[in-house]
Parts: C-alpha cells; sequence; structure tokens
C-alpha cells in the first residue's frame, strides 16, 4: 500500500513539469537539439545541451566535432542558446597521431570584435618530426592567426569559422611553409563569460 503512494506523488511531480523544446542559436539555423524538463521556465536557463555538428548540418562526416549550446532564453514552452564551445572526439585525434611525427598545440584565449571571450586549442600534425625551433614558430604562427581573426570577427562569425574549418585550413597554408604538415585541426574551444564585478 505505501508503495502504490510514493509511486502516485511521482507520478503527480512529473505531471507538474512541463518540456520544453531546445533549438541552436540563429547562426546555427534555430536547429531543434532536443527537449529538457523541469517544473518552472527559470529553472531551465543555463542548462547545457551537447550534440554533434554531423547530427545538426546532416553531414555525417562531421560527426567527430560534439557541440555544446547553453540555454540563455525561453519563451513558452521553446528554449533558445548560446555556443557555449565545441570538442572533437579524442579517437579522432587519436588516429591522427603518427609515430615519428610531432604534435603542436596552441591554447590561447581570444577576444571577438563584439567582446566575447573563447578559450582556443589548436593542434598541428607534422608529416615528420619537428625541431624545436620550428615547434616554436609553429605555436607561434598559431596563437597570432587566432588571437588576429578573432580580433576582426564577431563571436559568431569566428564560431562558424572554426567548427567548419575554415581557420584551420588558412592556418594549415601558413604553417606548411615552415614544417612539411599534415593536418591542423582546432580541437576544442570554450566559451570564457566574463566576471561581473560586485
Amino acid at each position: 500500500m505505501a508503495k502504490r503512494k510514493q509511486i502516485g506523488r511521482r507520478v503527480e511531480g512529473w505531471k507538474a513539469k512541463n518540456w520544453f523544446k531546445v533549438y541552436s542559436p540563429e547562426a546555427f539555423d534555430k536547429v531543434y537539439l532536443g527537449d529538457t524538463i523541469a517544473n518552472e521556465p527559470e529553472k531551465v536557463y543555463g542548462r547545457v545541451m551537447q550534440t554533434t555538428l554531423g547530427e545538426m548540418t546532416q553531414d555525417y562526416s562531421k560527426q567527430n566535432i560534439k557541440m555544446r549550446f547553453k540555454i540563455t532564453e525561453v519563451a513558452g514552452d521553446a528554449a533558445y542558446t548560446d555556443f557555449a564551445g565545441h570538442e572533437v572526439t579524442k579517437d579522432y585525434i587519436r588516429a591522427m597521431v603518427k609515430r615519428r611525427t610531432s604534435r603542436i598545440d596552441s591554447i590561447v584565449l581570444v577576444t571577438t570584435n563584439d567582446d566575447k571571450k573563447l578559450r582556443v586549442t589548436t593542434t598541428c600534425f607534422t608529416i615528420n618530426r619537428a625541431d624545436a625551433s620550428q615547434q616554436h614558430a609553429i605555436r607561434a604562427e598559431i596563437t597570432n592567426y587566432i588571437i588576429n581573426k578573432a580580433k576582426e570577427q564577431s563571436y559568431y562569425q569566428f564560431v562558424r569559422d572554426m567548427v567548419s574549418g575554415e581557420i584551420s585550413r588558412d592556418i594549415f597554408k601558413s604553417i606548411k611553409q615552415i614544417h612539411p604538415t599534415r593536418r591542423v585541426e582546432v580541437i576544442k574551444s570554450k566559451a570564457v563569460e566574463a566576471v561581473v564585478a560586485a
């Protein structure tokens, strides 16, 4: 008898909650990302939805790119998001690493021309091993390019070019002159929220 009452209370609790349909930002065509549940709209804010770029674009060659979106607005039963970051799957990165080659990482905090901040990790995979001076030159080239590109673009222009591979292709063209390069990937990004002073 006690068990039946407990189940009844649980059902009532679920009935009191609402489902919200979550959508990507306009820059990503307001694609439907999935549903989230809450008993009031205020509790939906700040939740992070994850999907792949392949699922969003129906281009399944992009399944290795995980996308994260943070809910920032609720209207009725719809929730809208901002880009919160992306990451290339570890399996994909492992497949890129070869023996007797170099992997060169650059991690940089950038600011776009509309004052949004992102922490961006870019990786270069060389064809053969690069010496210390070549690695230093490659890392400097990547870092300078990423910082300057962000300064020229709005947040969503930069994000679109980053996840589409446009930025990686441009960096590849410049660093292959320093050392034979197999691939460049922006493997991770994370939105950095401004800290408001008390």
